[in-house]
């Protein structure tokens, strides 16, 4: 029997029609995100349509249902994501290590004059995420992607990179990897930070001390935590000098944070912290408010000489 055919039957004999507005997003205890037609629920489980298969869901199991509004905007998503960023609903759960497979090689190293830190990309275009004070004060940046290869891992450079849009007070930069072979190069997809749960797992992928190819795993530790009238996703991930601007994935290989900074100190360990994926699609949508044009001296930041120490302080001489 087709599975049409036996989803009808199941909308029939549960006495629902099955109506293809009434699509649910579903977030189980374990951080697993579905989204699909909900066909019956019932006091101890929820029955949902994914397209390819039935699923029925102890309700012990799930964390949220939330009705999706509009359905043809769920399709369109699929493909386009909101704005230029990317997100596939129904992206299957992996282990750990079937995860930095699929998603390592759109996780980057930038390199400038005075130092290194991560970002990864997330379209086509060539489109690089990172901390802004990876590159401030920067204007040539480099970009090394790694590719696998038949035999090993390939290193690619490119060295005509473009700042976008940067925010100091978010601490996020958009750069654009300026040439054709960046059409070829892999993204990853955004996830939705608001469905982080306590204790979910997460991991990161990044260049700490220069070591690139990075990868360490935690725990959400607070979805939530306010720092400097800024919020962060706290966990117990690894985040070290050189990660800053790396991604932070849930166990579907979606981008949930980027990597921002460590607590540090004698007997201070697991605080780590990232900008959640939300914030960081507020300002992919409002970019343009803080586009970086090199030919508008009040484009961007503005770095003022430091004030004169007692040591360089130069006095006039006064009037005998």
């Amino acid at each position: 029997m087709k599975i049409g055919t036996w989803i009808g039957l199941l909308a029939l004999i549960s006495g629902i029609s099955a109506n293809a507005a009434d699509v649910r997003r579903m977030v189980l205890k374990n951080g697993t995100e579905m989204r699909g037609q909900l066909l019956r629920e019932r006091d101890d489980a929820v029955l949902i349509d994914l397209g390819f298969t039935v699923l029925s869901v102890p309700r012990t199991e799930i964390a949220s249902l939330e009705k999706v509004a509009d359905a043809q905007a769920l399709v369109a998503s699929a493909t386009t994501g909101e704005d230029i960023y990317f997100i596939e609903p129904n992206r299957e759960p992996l282990a750990v290590e079937k995860n930095v497979e699929r998603v390592a090689e759109a996780v980057v190293q930038i390199q400038t004059a005075s130092g290194l830190g991560s970002g990864f990309i997330i379209n086509k275009l060539g489109y690089v995420i990172t901390n802004q004070h990876v590159i401030a004060g920067e204007r040539e940046i480099t970009v090394m992607v790694y590719r696998k290869r038949p035999g090993g891992l390939e290193k690619q450079v490119f060295t005509k990179v473009k700042i976008i849009a940067m925010n100091g007070f978010l601490d996020l930069a958009i750069l654009q990897i300026d040439d054709p072979a960046a059409e070829s190069l892999p993204f990853v997809p955004m996830g939705d930070s608001d469905a982080l749960t306590q204790g979910q797992h997460v991991f990161a992928i990044g260049s700490p001390l220069g070591l690139e190819r990075t990868v360490s795993q935690g725990i959400v530790s607070i979805k939530a935590r306010e720092s400097g009238g800024r919020w962060y996703i706290q966990s117990t991930t690894q985040i070290n000098p050189g990660n800053s601007g790396g991604p932070l994935f849930n166990s579907r290989g979606e981008v949930v944070g980027v990597n921002n900074m460590k607590s540090a100190g004698i007997g201070v360990e697991g605080l780590g912290f990232s900008i959640p994926a939300n914030v960081l699609k507020l300002f992919l949508k409002n970019r343009d408010a803080f586009a970086f044009d090199p030919r508008n001296p009040n484009a961007g930041f503005r770095y003022l000489p430091p004030p004169a120490t007692a040591e360089t302080k130069v006095e006039t001489p006064k009037e005998p």
